[in-house]
């Protein structure tokens, strides 16, 4: 099982669902994860998928033809279980094996891509869940170890030249665009990895929420990734 950090104040863990989905988020807590020491052949999984694309999704029908061993049983169950444990709850969850995702080299000085550390946002109260069963995990950082990307001088000073000179609309500019969700880490920060097999609930922005929302990333792949996300 993985260790995480006890000084990061932003992770709580708890050892079933109900307690993932009930337990609440707080002014410090914006990460809160099933921890789990899973059983079964995740990658004999991705191994019979066959990947057309750099993102393959594999619904529940797909999970059933599968020809697998009895160690890829067990991890298609598991799968099974959290795609329903999740869907019951009113998610909808969409389960991913992952070769990359897409590089955003729009703007080299500030590329909003899922590789960059970012926040998630919705227009309605909602969280984050996520859960890598192989492969590279994801990333969060603590909040208070980031700095929000559009307040950084120089980068700002770059955006408002891509605006344009007026200040009208500017702050509309950077949202529409999706640059205000993303943050660079202060110098020195460990990332901590939400390791394999433990789902995770991250809070996420949304109107007139109080709880910061988790700053978190995607790894970059070092082989294809088997992931949960909703």
């Amino acid at each position: 099982m993985i260790d995480f950090p006890e000084t990061q104040s932003q992770i709580q863990h708890v050892t079933n669902f109900q307690d993932l989905i009930s337990t609440p988020f707080n002014e410090k807590i914006n990460a809160i994860g099933w921890i789990r020491n899973l059983i079964g052949d995740f990658a004999e999984i991705v191994s019979k998928v066959e990947l057309k694309e750099n993102i393959t999704v594999i619904d529940e029908e797909l999970l059933h033809t599968l020809q697998l061993s009895e160690q890829g049983n067990l991890a298609r169950q598991i799968l099974l279980n959290d795609l329903q444990l999740l869907t019951a709850h009113g998610a909808a969850p969409v389960l991913n094996v992952i070769k990359y995702y897409d590089r955003d080299n729009e703007y080299p000085f500030f590329p909003t891509d899922v590789y960059s550390f970012h926040v998630d946002r919705s227009p309605i109260p909602t969280d984050t869940f996520l859960c890598t069963y192989y492969g590279v995990p994801s990333e969060i950082i603590p909040n208070s170890e980031t700095i929000q990307k559009v307040k950084i001088p120089e980068i700002r000073d770059a955006l408002k030249k891509l605006y344009g000179e007026a200040n009208e609309g500017f702050e509309a500019f950077l949202t529409e665009n999706f640059f205000d969700l993303h943050y660079q880490a202060k110098p020195n920060t460990q990332p901590i990895s939400l390791g394999l097999g433990h789902i995770w609930r991250l809070a996420i922005d949304y109107p007139e929420t109080k709880i910061p929302p988790c700053v978190h990333r995607a790894p970059k792949e070092k082989t294809e990734r088997l992931l949960l996300i909703c």
